[in-house]
């Protein structure tokens, strides 16, 4: 039996193939859109993909289910679970396989029994495996978003990511009993999660990639809740934002996205075009470390740095209706890593990039780079006192309720752009975070909406407690 895990850091997410080693025959879960990189995996451990699966309708990526099973003609096994509204649109189409809990597919040797465990969705299933070439009991389970490590699958997505109203609790009771039903399963089992730290499907998951159903009896805070009430309070509690793509996420899973064959690579632009696109409204994303922008960058673009946070921002700040152009120092590398990154998130329609000769093309074409300047806590205190500007916190609200610097406004970076009316045009604004990375990119989408005056905190709330400045929590 082999196991394989791939891991993608900018989702923070999980996917796995198993494969029987006797014939070759391999089965990935939870696929993310590039088929072509799990082709190649198999063909480098001699196997041939034959199935295809998915633990639930995910809300944080786009699905490569439908694409894999497309390049490979391998069968694919969806959840029957949801009920009406979370059933696979595609199923019958695509003549895929629908499960239920119970039911059971084998892949060469090695056997897989459905476990509808429901709660962080309605149709959310876990597939138990067996090896049996080495034994008649079950070695682990592929939780996906059930149960991660140290933590469990959030229930409240549908109601605010999708905005399908009513089901947060019932999601929770939900999720409370699928874990009672595992509660009494053989501690050795192992735990194979969909995601780890970073994603936003729970809220304290750790970074270990694998662990045990009896470790997780012992440290996990979801199997301590000594009551069902006190387990939905919990589970429901402090929550991060979802970001604004989950619904759209949510809908194209469901319905299925358009197969692609492969992932687009998206062509170099001469330099002079870039004025006439940023004239057009579309989003010019410069990749460019986050000093880099502030310390010269062509006005009306939009910093998004290429990290780890750039899925998540982008899917939070890009929209899905308008062409949307790169501006890649680093060239076609980094711009084709970029393009694949959007396009896990169902961002496909990047109409181009720009290299780094677009930033020397407009500095000879007599046009001036705008600057992003950046205050100290000390200096932004002074202003904030005298009245000189507004403070614009865009961290969580989570974080905001742990501690904020007094006399700020609150607005979540993912949702500054719907909230632009509520920031002043008549005086200087500072914008906060926690270190200064997410209110840079804060502060270049006001610059690129007009607003002339904005000043990045460098240090964010850290260097503010480190400065032993006052803070409130009211």
């Amino acid at each position: 039996m082999l196991i394989k895990r791939f891991y993608d850091d900018k989702l923070a997410q999980a996917s796995y193939m198993v494969g029987c080693q006797a014939t070759g025959d391999a089965v990935v879960i939870d696929p993310h859109r590039d088929a072509d990189f799990y082709v190649d995996a198999a063909e480098e451990e001699g196997m041939r993909i034959t199935a295809v699966t998915e633990t639930h309708i995910h809300a944080d990526y786009a699905s490569g289910t439908r694409e894999l099973a497309k390049k490979t003609g391998a069968t694919m096994y969806l959840s029957d679970e949801g009920g009406p509204g979370w059933e696979y649109e595609f199923a019958e189409e695509d003549g895929a396989t629908l499960v239920r809990d119970g039911d059971g597919f084998e892949i060469g040797n090695i056997r897989f029994r459905i476990m509808h465990t429901p709660g962080h969705t309605p149709e959310h299933i876990c597939f138990e495996v067996t090896d049996g070439a080495a034994s008649d009991k079950p070695m682990g389970i592929f939780t996906g978003d059930f149960i991660f490590v140290g933590d469990v699958g959030r229930p409240d997505l549908l109601e605010k990511a999708a905005g399908v109203e009513g089901t947060m609790e019932a999601g929770a009771r939900q999720l409370y009993k699928s874990l009672e039903r595992v509660r009494n399963m053989p501690d050795y089992l192992q735990i194979w999660p969909g995601h780890g730290a970073g994603s936003a499907c729970g809220k304290a998951l750790g970074a270990v990639p694998q662990t045990t159903l009896g470790y997780e009896k012992v440290v996990n805070w979801a199997f301590a809740c000594e009551t069902e009430d006190d387990f939905v309070h919990s589970v429901l509690q402090d929550q991060p934002e979802p970001p604004v793509y989950f619904a759209k996420m949510k809908a194209g899973n469901r319905d299925g996205w358009g197969v692609l064959g492969h992932l687009p690579t998206p062509d170099h632009l001469p330099a002079d075009r870039l004025e006439e696109v940023i004239a057009t409204g579309a989003p010019v994303v410069d990749l460019r470390r986050r000093t880099a922008f502030q310390g010269g960058h062509i006005p009306g673009t939009l910093s998004i740095p290429f990290n780890r946070s750039f899925t998540n921002w982008a899917g939070w700040l890009l929209p899905y209706d308008k062409p949307i152009y790169l501006l890649a120092e680093g060239g076609e590398q980094e711009a084709v890593s970029a393009a694949r990154d959007l396009a896990f998130i169902g961002l496909d329609n990047v109409a181009g990039y720009f290299g780094v000769g677009a930033f020397n093309a407009w500095v000879e074409s007599g046009k001036v780079l705008e600057s992003a300047p950046s205050i100290g806590p000390e200096e932004a205190q002074r202003r904030l006192d005298a009245g000189e500007v507004h403070l614009l916190d865009v961290r969580g609200t989570a974080e905001w309720n742990e501690g904020h610097i007094p006399g700020a406004h609150h607005c979540h970076l993912g949702t500054l752009t719907d909230n632009l009316d509520s920031c002043p045009s008549d005086k200087p604004i500072v914008v906060a975070c926690r270190t200064g990375a997410r209110s840079a990119i804060g502060q270049s989408l006001l610059l690129k909406h007009g607003f002339d005056n904005v000043i990045n905190l460098e240090g964010g709330w850290v260097g503010w407690r480190q400065a032993g400045l006052p803070v409130s929590t009211e």
